[in-house]
C-alpha cells in the first residue's frame, strides 16, 4: 500500500513514522525549506525533533507529484493540515488524485470558524470523486512517533474505507477502531480542545483534582448534549474519540490546549501564549464556532462559553471559574443544565 500524507506538522510526520514500518510513504509539506530539511537532516526540527524518519519515507513540497505517486493499486490519501487548511488541501486533491485511490482521510478536529461546519461537511462540499474518513482519538504525537502504544478510531459511511484505514495503519503499537458516526468522532476531537483550556485554567490557578475531575466530567455533559441535537451516537463520547481524547488532552502536559489554558490563568496574554507555542493549539479557534453551534441548537454549554469569554478578554480567569461555581444548582443528568 501507498500512503501520501498531506501535511508535515507534529501529527502528519508522526503518523508517516508510524505508517512507514509496514507502507510506503510520501509525506507533503507546502513550504520547500522544510521538504529540503526533511529530506538532509531526515527528522523534522521544527515540528516533531529528534524523531529519526525512516529512509522508506519521501519528500516533496509538489502536491501534484504526490498524488501521482498514489497512482498504484490500494492507495490512500491522508490529509494533516489544521482545520483552516482542509477545505483547500481538499478542493486540490478531488481534482488531482487517481480514480484508484481508496480515499481520503483527514487527522483534523474542530469546527471550522466561518461556516460552523465540522469536517466531514467541509469534505461534502469539496470532496466530489472520492470516499471520505475521519481518524481520531487519544494520541499524542511525539508517543506515537516514538512507537508508543496508542489507539484510534476511523469513522466512515464507507467500509471500504474503514477497511483500507485499518490495513493502513494497524500494526505495531497502534490498534485502529471502526466506526460509523462521523458527527460523534468530530464533535468529541473538536470540543475536547475547547475543554481542555478550560482543564489548564483550572489546574493554573491551582483548584485542585477534584475541580479538575468535575471539570473533565461535566464538559463531558456538554458534548453530549450538543451531540444528542446534531445526530451523533451517545456511545461514541464514551469511547476512545470522546472521553479518552478528553482525558488525555485535560491531563497531558503535551496538550497545546491545556498549555494555553495554563498560561491564560497566570495572566500570560492570548496573543502571546499562540506566538510562543509555534503550533495550532484548534481549542483557540474552535471556541467561538462551539458556542455559535450550541446557540443556534439552544444547547447550553456554560464551560464553552466560560472559556469563551476568557479567550475573548471579556472575562479574567479566575472570574470566569467563579462565574462557573455560582450557577444554581440542578439535577446532575438535566440535559438543559
Amino acid at each position: 500500500m501507498r500512503i501520501a500524507i498531506f501535511g508535515a506538522g507534529a501529527w502528519g510526520t508522526a503518523l508517516a513514522v508510524h505508517a512507514a514500518r509496514q507502507q510506503a510513504v510520501m509525506l507533503w509539506a507546502r513550504d520547500p525549506a522544510l521538504v529540503a530539511s526533511l529530506r538532509s537532516a531526515r527528522c523534522n526540527e521544527r515540528y516533531l525533533p529528534r524523531v529519526a524518519l525512516a529512509p522508506q519515507i519521501e519528500f516533496t513540497d509538489d502536491a501534484a507529484a504526490a498524488c501521482r505517486w498514489l497512482d498504484a493499486p490500494g492507495s490512500l490519501a491522508v490529509v494533516a493540515t489544521s482545520l483552516a487548511g482542509l477545505r483547500p488541501t481538499l478542493r486540490a486533491l478531488d481534482a488531482a488524485l487517481p480514480d484508484g485511490v481508496r480515499g481520503v482521510v483527514w487527522l483534523c478536529k474542530g469546527i471550522e470558524a466561518a461556516t460552523g461546519r465540522l469536517p466531514h461537511e467541509v469534505a461534502a462540499e469539496e470532496l466530489h470523486r472520492h470516499d471520505a474518513a475521519v481518524l481520531s482519538g487519544p494520541s499524542f504525537a511525539q508517543e506515537v512517533a516514538a512507537g508508543l502504544p496508542v489507539a484510534l478510531t476511523v469513522a466512515s459511511s464507507s467500509v471500504a474505507l474503514q477497511a483500507a484505514t485499518v490495513e493502513a495503519f494497524h500494526h505495531g503499537p497502534a490498534r485502529i477502531y471502526r466506526s460509523d458516526d462521523v458527527v460523534g468522532v468530530e464533535l468529541g476531537g473538536a470540543l475536547k480542545n475547547v475543554m481542555a483550556i478550560a482543564a489548564g485554567i483550572c489546574d493554573g490557578l491551582s483548584l485542585g483534582q477534584n475541580a479538575r475531575a468535575a471539570l473533565i466530567t461535566r464538559g463531558l455533559a456538554e458534548t453530549v448534549r450538543l451531540g444528542a441535537c446534531i445526530g451523533a451516537r451517545i456511545e461514541t463520547f464514551l469511547g476512545l474519540t470522546g472521553l479518552g481524547d478528553l482525558v488525555l488532552t485535560c491531563t497531558g502536559d503535551l496538550s497545546r490546549n491545556r498549555q494555553v489554558g495554563l498560561a491564560l490563568a497566570g495572566g500570560e496574554s492570548l496573543a502571546a501564549i499562540v506566538a510562543r507555542l509555534g503550533h495550532v493549539a484548534e481549542g483557540v479557534h474552535c471556541a467561538q464556532a462551539a458556542e455559535a453551534l450550541a446557540r443556534a441548537h439552544r444547547v447550553d454549554m456554560p464551560i464553552v462559553s466560560a472559556v469563551n469569554a476568557v479567550l475573548a478578554g471579556r472575562q479574567q480567569a479566575r472570574d470566569a471559574v467563579l462565574a462557573l461555581l455560582s450557577r444554581e444548582p440542578r439535577n446532575e443528568h438535566d440535559r438543559a443544565s
